[in-house]
């Protein structure tokens, strides 16, 4: 057993309490004062947050690795993300040929456990490739299809897909939303010029996200709303956004904050594999990608992802928008785990898988804990042991 005695405990949306938090692999006993019983590990969390892991539902790749090309790498990058808060996340799987889904589903079915002390990897998100034509972003049109159920026959919770994102204005997508909903995989809009009844219609049929808001998207009209303004408006739909200082601007930020809060936007990073890389050559799935001044462009100058993390992408949100970091650590957190059905995770509560993270006052990730164990420890501030 640990006891992580004296932190400011954040569960939104109830407000941070000081508490002490005992855990196994399990959160068991949350109290003002918990006395230690011989045999604890105690570790001491005053002046430091400790907030509900952090979940990341796309990501490319990182640290040298792209998981498209080379999903092998996927329990690599599960061991970098700790250092990050974030305690489990969905490989990402862009438009590609069909082996490449195939070698990832491979993968994944033997990585439902954290992988050497990393995240622990939820099962994929398929981003393609069911999507339009007309906002294919950096994805390689040629491999664009439209959606079939016999193309989706094998992708199930069970079988490692947990997340689906395509254009749900396309022929036979409310079909295969249907179907995927059924088997128990979360579906998401995106990459889509869908009109703002359109989506209405598939979030009818399951869709419940819309996949990085603002961008690969039709805009917002007055007389148009498209897919922005029925994820404005729609309580059922939460809406993933990369606050990296490229993808949105500032004041789209504010305005997504504003209508969305913490209950429906959610932090992604989307990032590549010149994630923690510096500046760069890199690929996303075959597709050359040049990272210069933090952003990732394609020789177009398409953005192709991004370089963010997930821990800066909570501290971006709070300098952009104000929030408490309770708010932000829940949309790194919370509302990915309910968007993605995860009734385990996502939230400090007795009973709940004890993934945490623990941040210092400028909220840099102090230490992670994956399944109650120590999954990163930064040495320089280490909480203090005694």
């Amino acid at each position: 057993m640990r006891l992580l005695r004296n932190a400011v405990v954040h569960r939104w949306p109830a407000p941070p309490v000081r508490a002490d938090v005992l855990i196994d692999t399990h959160i068991r006993w949350i109290s003002p004062s918990i006395s230690p019983e011989v045999g604890w590990d105690l570790i001491d969390l005053e002046g430091h947050h400790l907030a509900p892991g952090f979940i990341d539902v796309q990501m490319n790749g990182g640290f040298g690795h792209d998981l498209t090309s080379d999903p092998w790498t996927i329990p690599v990058l599960a061991g970098h993300l700790p250092a990050h808060g974030v305690t489990a996340f969905l490989p990402t799987i862009i438009t590609s040929p069909a082996d490449s889904v195939v070698a990832a589903l491979d993968v994944v079915r033997g990585l439902r456990r954290p992988a050497a002390g990393g995240a622990s990897v939820l099962g994929l998100h398929m981003e393609g490739p069911f999507l339009s034509p007309e906002r294919v972003g950096a994805h390689e049109s040629a491999y664009l299809r439209l959606p079939d159920p016999s193309l989706t026959r094998g992708w199930s919770r069970g079988s490692g897909v947990r997340l689906v994102t395509l254009a749900p204005e396309l022929p036979g997508s409310l079909a295969v939303v249907r179907e995927l909903v059924a088997r128990g995989v979360a579906v998401s809009a995106g990459h889509s010029m869908a009109s703002y009844s359109q989506l209405g219609d598939a979030v009818d049929a399951g869709v419940r996200a819309a996949t990085h808001l603002f961008n690969a998207m039709g805009p917002f009209h007055h007389r148009e709303p498209g897919l922005i303004g029925r994820a404005f408006t729609d309580d059922r739909l939460a809406a993933s956004i990369i606050v990296d200082g490229h993808h949105v601007h500032t004041a789209a930020v504010r305005t997504a904050w504003t209508m969305l809060g913490a209950g429906r936007l959610m932090l992604i990073t989307d990032a590549i594999a010149g994630l923690g890389m510096g500046d760069g050559l890199f690929e996303l799935a075959g597709v050359p990608v040049q990272v210069s001044g933090g952003a990732a462009r394609t020789a177009d100058g398409v953005l192709a992802g991004s370089v963010l993390s997930m821990d800066e992408a909570v501290r971006n949100l709070i300098e952009i928008t104000g929030c408490s970091p309770s708010e932000a650590f829940a949309s790194a957190s919370t509302t990915p785990a309910r968007v993605l059905g995860e009734t385990d995770r996502g939230m400090i509560s007795e009973g709940m898988r004890a993934d945490l993270t623990v941040l210092d006052e400028t909220l840099s990730v102090v230490t992670t804990f994956v399944d109650g164990a120590i999954a990163f420890v930064s040495p320089p501030t280490e909480p203090r042991r005694r």
